[in-house]
């Protein structure tokens, strides 16, 4: 999808330069710019997906999380 957007002058130009640097189109640049931007301020969106990868996988059970975790940290550190 195409869109107009007003940007300062000297924005703009960084990002012209940021995407010359990094061998992307503008188009590229903005538009990842809005995604990580979106990310940071969506955080429920972050949390929905996660709790679908959980459902999808299965809640781990804590007491395993726990012993292994536990195990591993005994077992790499120097007595």
């Amino acid at each position: 999808m195409k869109t107009a957007i007003s940007v300062p002058d000297d924005l703009f130009a960084q990002v012209d330069r940021l995407a010359r640097r990094s061998r992307r189109s503008r188009s590229e640049v903005y538009s990842a710019a809005l995604r990580e931007y979106v990310a940071r301020h969506a955080p429920d969106e972050v949390t929905a997906g996660l709790d679908a990868v959980l459902a999808d996988l299965g809640q781990p059970d804590a007491a395993d999380f726990t012993g292994t975790a536990a195990r591993r940290t005994l077992a790499s550190t120097e007595w």
